[in-house]
């Protein structure tokens, strides 16, 4: 994964987080975010489901698809919880220091 990749998973953070802080019209993210918890976890779990699927049937483009509104809504419903990919990565990686 380049640098580019993994600073455009920040910029989505940063974009996810400002439209909760500031909504406006049109924004899927924000009718999201007001629909509540609720909702944002039932959108994780359905993505969850179909990337589950995608990957056992084999289509490669069809789990990227699935695994990006995956990684998308998992940053909203980290974001509506005042967390970060940040808070997710320091736990990842005490749990791996923990393992050495």
């Amino acid at each position: 994964m380049s640098n580019a990749n993994l600073a455009f998973i920040g910029e989505l953070e940063t974009i996810v987080q400002e439209r909760i802080r500031s909504p406006h019209a049109g924004s899927y993210t924000a009718k999201l975010a007001a629909a509540g918890i609720r909702r944002i976890a039932q959108k994780v779990g359905e993505e969850g489901v179909e990337l589950a699927l995608a990957a056992t049937s084999g289509d490669r483009e069809e789990t990227i698809d699935e695994a990006a509104d995956l990684v998308y809504h998992l940053i909203v419903l980290l974001a509506n919880q005042s967390l970060s990919l940040q808070d997710v990565a320091e736990r990842l990686e005490s749990r791996h220091s923990n393992l050495t």
